[in-house]
C-alpha cells in the first residue's frame, strides 16, 4: 500500500490541493483532533468544499488525532512525549475502529493523511504510518 502525507504549514489551500493534484491524491483523510484552523482554508467544511471541487474526496478521522499533551509536545519539538501521548491515544477503542477505516480507505483509491505540521518527522502522522502501516510505502507531500 501506498499512503501519502501532508501537511498545510505555510501553505495556501489552493498550494496543497496543487500538490495533491499532482500526486494523483483523490482523497484527503484529516487526522486532526481538532479540525479547525487560524489559516484561512483549513477548517474542516472550508477545506472540505475545496478539495471537492477538484475531485478530492474528505474524511475526518479525528479519534486519529492528537490529544492536547501530544500537540504541546509536537510544537515544542519533544518527540519521545509525543510518541508516549499518541501511542496511548492509538489504544483507545474508537481510533483502533478508525485505524481500521483509515486502512481500508487508503486501500480504496490514493489518499493522504493531513495534519498542520510541514515537516512529517515532527508530526504524528508519521508516527501513525510507523504504528500501523509499518510496510506501507510513504511519500511525503510538500505544498
Amino acid at each position: 500500500m501506498r499512503i501519502f502525507t501532508i501537511g498545510y504549514e505555510k501553505a495556501t489551500q489552493a498550494e496543497l490541493i496543487a500538490a495533491l493534484e499532482a500526486a494523483g491524491v483523490k482523497r484527503v483523510i484529516d487526522v486532526r483532533a481538532v479540525p479547525l484552523s487560524r489559516r484561512p482554508g483549513f477548517s474542516k467544511n472550508v477545506l472540505a468544499n475545496g478539495l471537492a471541487e477538484h475531485g478530492i474526496h474528505y474524511v475526518l478521522l479525528k479519534a486519529l488525532g492528537t490529544p492536547p499533551e501530544g500537540r504541546e509536545a509536537a510544537r515544542k519539538h519533544d518527540l519521545k512525549t509525543l510518541d508516549r501521548v499518541y501511542s496511548g491515544q492509538l489504544e483507545l477503542p474508537e481510533a483502533i475502529v478508525q485505524t481500521q477505516q483509515m486502512l481500508e480507505l487508503a486501500e480504496e483509491k490514493p489518499s493522504a493523511l493531513l495534519c498542520f505540521e510541514r515537516d512529517p518527522s515532527g508530526c504524528h502522522r508519521t508516527l501513525l504510518l510507523k504504528k500501523v502501516a509499518p510496510q506501507a510505502e510513504v511519500v511525503d507531500l510538500f505544498p
